[in-house]
Formats: C-alpha cells, sequence, structure tokens
C-alpha cells in the first residue's frame, strides 16, 4: 500500500515508518519543517510539505494514498486547541477516503477511558478522564465507518517507551533529576499502561492492513505498571531518595503530569490481539528504564 502518514518523523511514527516500509509499502510523511523531512528521507519515506492546520495538503496527500495513518498531535499547544485541530484533520482524512473503502488508522490514549478498573476495547470514554479532550477525535474517526471508511482507533497507553528519554516515563526523569527526589503520589499504587514503541508500530502496520471498520484497539503491552515501582528504578539509576508526594502537593511536583500519575488507569488490550494476532514480546517499562541509556540526554 501507499500509505500517507501524519507524524512519521517523530518518537512513535519513525519506528511506524520503519515498521511498514520493512513489510513492502511505501509511506509519504507529512512534513512541517526541513529537519522532519530530512528524517523521513533518511527512513527511505517520501515526503508530503505541510502540517495539520493546512487542511488542504492534508486532503490532497490522503486522496492520493490507499490509507492513512494519522499520529500527530499539536503536543505542547492549550488542550482545547491541539484537540480542535486534531479533530479537523481527522474530518478532512476522511472525508478524502469517503466511499472507498480505504483504512485510516487515527491515534487516541487509554487515558480517555473512567480511571480505577481494568478498562477494555469495548468501554466508553469518560467526560472526566484525564485525557477526555480526544473523546471529540475519536468519535468524529469512528463515524466515518458509515461513510465507507475502513476507519479503526488506537488508544495508545500513556508510557511509549523504548531505550530513548522521551514520553511521559521520560519527564518522570527530569523532574527526579529538577527536583533530586523520586516522586510517587500517595501509596504509589497507581498503575500506568506501557507499550514497547516498536510493539506499538507493529500495532499500527496491523491495523492499517487488516483492522475492521470501526475497530477500536488497545496499544498496551503491560497492562499497569504501578507508580512507586517506577519511581524505584528512577530513584536508584539516579542515586536520589524515593519519597511519597502527598496528593495536595502533587501538581507543584509534578506540573502537567500530576493528574495523569495520580491516576490509577490500568488498560487491557486482550481483544486487540485475538483481533489482530498482535503479541507484544518487546522489553517491559522497568526493563527499559533500568537501562543506563534512558537517562542519557534526551535524544531526537
Amino acid at each position: 500500500m501507499r500509505i500517507f502518514m501524519t507524524g512519521a518523523s517523530g518518537f512513535i511514527g519513525s519506528a511506524v515508518t520503519a515498521e511498514l516500509i520493512g513489510a513492502g509499502h511505501q509511506v509519504a510523511g507529512l512534513a512541517r519543517s526541513q529537519g522532519s523531512a530530512d528524517r523521513l528521507t533518511a527512513l527511505g519515506a517520501g515526503v508530503c510539505r505541510g502540517s495539520l492546520d493546512d487542511l488542504g495538503s492534508l486532503r490532497a496527500a490522503a486522496s492520493a494514498a490507499d490509507g492513512v495513518i494519522h499520529l500527530a498531535y499539536r503536543h505542547g499547544a492549550p488542550a482545547e486547541d491541539a484537540a480542535d485541530t486534531d479533530r479537523r484533520a481527522i474530518e478532512t482524512i476522511g472525508g478524502a477516503l469517503a466511499g472507498s473503502g480505504r483504512p485510516f488508522v487515527l491515534t487516541s490514549g487509554t487515558l480517555v477511558l473512567p480511571p480505577g478498573r481494568v478498562v477494555t476495547e469495548a468501554d466508553a470514554p469518560d467526560p472526566a478522564a484525564p485525557a477526555a479532550a480526544r473523546i471529540a477525535s475519536e468519535q468524529a474517526g469512528l463515524a466515518l465507518a458509515g461513510r465507507g471508511v475502513r476507519v479503526s482507533v488506537v488508544r495508545l497507553a500513556p508510557s511509549v517507551h523504548e531505550r530513548v528519554r522521551r514520553g511521559f516515563a521520560g519527564t518522570l526523569v527530569g523532574i527526579a533529576e529538577e527536583s533530586r527526589i523520586s516522586g510517587y503520589v500517595g501509596d504509589g499504587s497507581q498503575r500506568w499502561p506501557a507499550v514497547h514503541r516498536q510493539d506499538a508500530a507493529r500495532l499500527y502496520r496491523l491495523a492499517a492492513e487488516k483492522a475492521p471498520a470501526g475497530s477500536v484497539l488497545h496499544g498496551v503491552g503491560e497492562e499497569g505498571v504501578q507508580l512507586r515501582d517506577i519511581a524505584e528504578v528512577i530513584g536508584a539509576r539516579l542515586g536520589i531518595p524515593v519519597r511519597a508526594v502527598p496528593g495536595e502537593r502533587a501538581a507543584a511536583h509534578f506540573g502537567w503530569l500530576a493528574t495523569i500519575v495520580s491516576a490509577d488507569a490500568p488498560a487491557s488490550s486482550a481483544a486487540t490481539r485475538r483481533l489482530l494476532g498482535w503479541e507484544p514480546s518487546r522489553a517491559g517499562l522497568l526493563e527499559d528504564l533500568s537501562n543506563g541509556e534512558f537517562f542519557e540526554a534526551v535524544q531526537r
């Protein structure tokens, strides 16, 4: 397939790009900068210049492709603005694919679901969940199944990891380095789903190749790694104390990550594994964290 992909040069997207090309697909990635374009070229992918706000470029690239994978998101932008941009991009791409039966794989997160229990692919999003801003995108995407698009939604675990300091776990390392405390909230029993980047990449490929229209998939390798266990590994690697952070001080200590690390949010991927024959096989989060490479300077 000729696959158009947003976010193709990013941390997760670059692994998906390599996975797709390795399986014989052609990839054209959206690039808003020369640096992104250069990374795509180095991966063996084509380049479509534009951005998520450039709806005309998205429409043209999707129309010319056999399928689309949408990974890009305006991380760091105000939540409402980022969510609106994401929804508009999904609606635009979906419109270009309507009536064709072509695959469209889009990205959400397990944190759109209610905390406090092991959630599944069948659970409905919760407006009070930590990542509720992405619910509208999920709904807009799944609605395309009724318009002749083979759409699927991948809800990624909050920690997508490899031996590179990126993602939420990388942010925890940075907070620990700055504060000289490896902290956890309350008793640290909160469970944090995780998935290795290479396992996630394989899931995106399988979704593009064979996920039925309207599928909700969970990119989860480990249902829930306890926050205290994560803090213990970070503390041991950095040689700093591991301490509980009272709930009322979580925001001051963890900043924007406070809501997420305070939530007990385990998630299952059993249905996804049965549907697609996907079986995560790479290292777990604690194993990756235990490797010294994770504690080196941030890698792009």
